[in-house]
């Protein structure tokens, strides 16, 4: 066992911080959950910190909790000197400790003058985001890990502008945090006037419910007879899209079991989305009800995935690329028909996103902006718009992980908003006697067909990070020439924020911010990506097959593509 993993596994058994349960559990602990719990502190990198429950410098719990609340106070007086009064709202899931955290961070925060705001139960992530910016805080913290199972949680901080802190923000979150003392050690330093918490007055879900409701485009649908199943996955999304569902007139039917708030996840075996496991019970559900379409928001609401019912009577879901590829035909089709399009219309997406949105796009003349993965650049290029006014206006953002945004009063991506542009769309093809999977044919018969899809790899343990960095490292430094049969006429390395054209040898400045991450571009317009993920020990592989045949050859070239790529980069 390496000397750090003992030194922190022996400070925190003979700590007297600590209480029975806690230290029953280090007592527990076998040689290799020691090491993971124990070999670094719990990394808050550019979506703040998610990790595994528990006691450990590399897991979250409430020493690791107190510590970054008292970073992000002192950085919110530091950066906020000239404001008399600081406010932060607080918002958090239905996991483990989510309301202890919930509490923690507002006590620290009232140390330091600081008030806060958290509402009387849990809500969703983007609710979060819309209190930020509707009850003037100059600050956000979410309690959540989002999709991943019952052992995590999460911690995300946000700005003045109701988006999670960008690079040149959570730099100096990151710098505070590391002059600290250790976690175990760290104490607030009370100021004299100490903050207050204040509960959210429920007109704020009034106001939120009733922002979503003004995104339709088309409110006078006939709904009679077209049955959606619903669930949350017994997340924070519940009350509200029930609520808008309902206002709105749809026949809803939600999956019972999975509707309660329970941390243990219990009624499903995956409350993520973009899992195939996630969706079984919906499905039963919908073969009983007869039902037209399933959609889903993950535990913390910021996510939706759906399913569509086949002629076959099948049950086929959509990936995030899809469903967002559709909604942006849909929203710009039918706003273009009534000459509600802007002409200086934006659409915002990550550079790991599928091409196909952006070709879609731009055949309704509306500008594509890419950033780097993670929602909180979407966010921030809406506001840096809105500042200086003139820009161009927002139509669109999204990921490739069924994150979406499409009214802009929430910075963050929001899955209340999605579902409800998400079953009008549905309902229009329905009365037009198509089901999605046709929609979703026509447009590539129109615009070529694209097949993306992900690969994850995880690398847990002391060594974990070591051997994913060494395999980027490889590749960066090896850059293939070509994969399945295509050539690479662009590779694009965002950590040196460069792209080659390799036909030429020409480099051109990107003018992001700097990640780690790769992406290679083929001749026949296919590309793939890599990137290790900013809350987990995990490397995600993105490719898309792109063909103007078939959606079977851009399946087939997806595929070879991802293989020849892991095989090439030694990941398992």
């Amino acid at each position: 066992m390496a000397n750090r993993v003992l030194s922190n596994y022996v400070r925190w058994l003979l700590s007297e911080k600590l209480n029975d349960e806690e230290r029953e559990e280090l007592r527990s602990m076998d040689d290799k959950k020691k090491d993971d719990a124990f070999f670094q502190d719990i990394e808050f990198g550019t979506a703040g910190m998610r990790g595994v429950l528990g006691p450990g410098t590399n897991r979250l719990n409430r020493f690791t909790v107190k510590k970054a609340s008292i970073a992000f106070s002192m950085y919110i007086n530091e950066t906020f000197k000239d404001v008399e009064k600081k406010a932060v709202a607080i918002a958090y899931d239905n996991r483990w400790f989510s309301p202890e955290f919930c509490n923690l961070s507002a006590e620290i925060l009232n140390d330091y003058g600081i008030d806060a705001y958290i509402f009387d139960s849990l809500r969703p992530t983007p609710e979060l985001s819309y209190a930020v910016r509707e009850l003037n805080c100059v600050g956000g913290i979410m309690i959540t890990a989002s999709h991943n199972s019952k052992e995590y949680n999460g911690y995300k901080i946000y700005d003045e502008t109701g988006c999670q802190l960008v690079p040149t923000k959570i730099e100096r979150v990151i710098e505070i945090l590391a002059d600290l003392p250790d976690e175990l050690t760290v104490e607030p330093d009370p100021v004299e006037v100490r903050g207050v918490t204040h509960v959210i007055p429920s007109s704020l879900d009034d106001t939120y419910v009733a922002a979503v409701k003004t995104l339709q485009i088309n409110p006078k649908l006939n709904k009679k007879g077209f049955k959606i199943v619903y669930t949350p996955q017994h997340g924070t999304s519940y009350e509200n899209a029930m609520r808008v569902f309902n206002e709105l007139g749809y026949e809803v039917i939600p999956v019972a079991a999975q509707c309660e708030h329970d941390p243990n996840f219990g009624a499903t075996l995956s409350p993520n989305p973009e899992t195939a496991e996630a969706f079984i019970e919906p499905i039963k559900l919908a073969e009983e009800e007869k039902a037209d379409l399933i959609v889903m928001t993950d535990p913390d609401g910021d996510r939706c995935g759906l399913a569509y019912h086949t002629k076959e009577g099948e049950w086929v879901r959509l990936t995030g690329n899809e469903s967002a590829a559709l909604l942006i035909d849909y929203i710009m089709s039918n706003k273009a028909a009534k000459k509600k399009l802007p002409k200086n219309g934006a659409l915002y997406d990550t550079v790991v996103t599928s091409d196909l949105g952006r070709k879609i796009a731009k055949s309704y003349g509306v500008n594509v902006e890419s950033f780097l993965t993670g929602f909180k650049y979407i966010g921030h290029q809406i506001d840096h718009y809105e500042k200086i006014g003139g820009g161009p206006e927002f139509v669109f953002g999204y990921e490739e992980s069924y994150g979406c945004l499409v009214g802009p009063f929430v910075r963050d991506k929001d899955g209340i908003q999605a579902i409800t542009l998400y079953c009008e769309m549905a309902l229009f093809h329905h009365l037009k006697g198509k089901n999605l999977g046709q929609a979703f044919d026509e447009l590539q018969k129109k615009h070529g067909w694209h097949k993306a899809t992900t690969k994850s790899f995880m690398f847990p343990g002391s060594d974990g990070k070591d051997k994913m960095n060494k395999i980027i490292d490889f590749v960066r430094n090896n850059p293939p020439a070509a994969l399945a049969g295509s050539q690479v006429i662009e590779f694009y390395d965002f950590l040196t924020d460069e792209k080659l054209d390799c036909r030429t040898g020409e480099k051109t400045h990107l003018d992001l911010d700097s990640s780690n991450v790769l992406k290679f571009v083929f001749d026949d317009s296919s590309w793939l990506a890599i990137r290790p993920s900013g809350t987990e020990p995990k490397c995600k592989v993105y490719v898309e097959g792109v063909s103007p045949v078939s959606n079977e050859e851009a399946t087939a070239k997806a595929l070879a593509l991802i293989k020849e790529f892991c095989d090439f980069a030694g990941m398992e």
